[in-house]
């Protein structure tokens, strides 16, 4: 199989979707790899180890969407890429449809097979592609939150930890997924005061074995937030619908319950935000202040880790590109029965009832 690996173009994006050794490895078992010259430049990867492990190199990304049965990338096809997109081509990346639907509807029209990272199973039902950049964005919450708490970033220059005889910063984490425990693992370690809202009472169980004194967990209702709300220098939004956009939870209204100069890091942007204010920001420019809030809502916030999170990503992504390169989508399928979830538009048709549902459009099972 001819499998391509494109530069990200996407705003302050340094992530690349595969490492040598994947190059390696899929050369070994004699197929052919393509890398965009630079893509691997902003995780510290040069050309070089690339062309040595058997990648061919080649200059700009028309020769890798013009010749590659699989393009693996890191985030969503930009508006640019669209054009260069051809039916029956298997695009592997995140995509999170749910919260574009002019992204949805114009992919649609190249005739691709979507599969989406962020949809795609693992045995035991979890999400593997998804996990490790959650864990990235919710331990950068708390550090992106501290930073956008300190006066010169607009916030109430609030230190997170507080110190003797000052109390610490209140911060509220609405989900206690992955996102959601990342966060409070690292605000724990800062001796913030936490507090975790979840309507999963069985996680909140678990949450509460495992987390230190200082981070407390609540049932999540409306009455709860908006107390909670009004305690907050600091709210992490880490809710997470599989595939679909994310429920809104804080109203515009709800601000003004807030402290002037508190933050939010709403880390659920990629799927549409938690809250009703919140729109996609860039790390180039990543806060804006609504009703005397500050909110950071950068889409891609393990990019600006890329080394990091690159490294992470590849670990759990590059299996399942040897699989699809070995064996056909379809066989890989039946293989990995998981990965038909992540399989989200096929053959001009939307294969995710949740996207669809977003939407109002129509859908059907995925095909092979």
């Amino acid at each position: 199989m001819r499998i391509g690996v494109p530069r990200e173009i996407k705003q302050d994006e340094y992530r690349v979707a595969m490492l040598p050794v994947g190059v390696e490895e899929l050369t070994r078992a004699g197929h052919r790899v393509l890398i965009e010259r630079g893509a691997g430049q902003g995780s510290g990867i040069p050309d070089d180890l690339y062309a040595e492990s058997g990648a061919e190199i080649v200059d700009g990304p028309d020769p890798i969407y013009a010749e590659a049965e699989l393009v693996v990338k890191v985030k969503e096809p930009q508006p640019v890429e669209w054009p260069k997109l051809r039916p029956g081509q298997l695009i592997f990346t995140y995509f999170h449809l749910a919260a574009d639907e002019n992204l949805t509807r114009n992919l649609l029209e190249t005739g691709i097979t979507a599969v989406a990272y962020e949809t795609l199973r693992g045995p035991g039902g979890d999400r593997p592609c998804l996990t490790p950049m959650s864990e990235v964005a919710g331990r950068m919450s708390i550090q992106e939150g501290a930073k956008y708490l300190e006066r010169p970033q607009e916030g109430r220059g609030i230190l997170l930890g507080g110190v003797p005889g000052v109390a610490p910063a209140h911060i509220v984490i609405l989900g206690g997924g992955i996102v959601g425990k990342n966060a409070a693992q690292i605000a724990a370690g800062f001796q913030a005061d936490v507090c975790i809202l979840d309507i999963n009472v069985d996680r909140l169980r678990y949450l509460d074995d495992i987390m230190p004194a200082n981070v407390n967990t609540l049932f999540s209702d409306r009455h709860t937030i908006r107390e909670q709300l009004r305690r907050a220098d600091l709210l992490i939004g880490s809710v997470l619908i599989e595939g679909a956009r994310a429920p809104v939870l804080v109203r515009q209204e709800d601000l003004r319950l807030m402290k002037p100069g508190a933050v939010i890091i709403d880390v659920a942007i990629d799927q549409g935000g938690c809250v009703e204010t919140s729109h996609p920001t860039t790390h180039s420019n990543p806060t804006f202040i609504v009703e005397g809030i500050v909110h950071y809502c950068v889409t891609n916030m393990p990019g600006a880790v890329g080394r990091t999170s690159t490294y992470a990503l590849c670990n759990v992504t590059f299996p399942y590109v040897l699989k699809i390169a070995n064996h056909g989508l379809a066989e890989a399928c039946a293989r990995e029965p998981g990965l038909r979830h992540a399989i989200n538009m096929h053959q001009g048709q939307l294969t995710n009832q949740a996207v669809a549902e977003t939407f109002g459009m129509p859908w059907s099972e995925f095909q092979p």
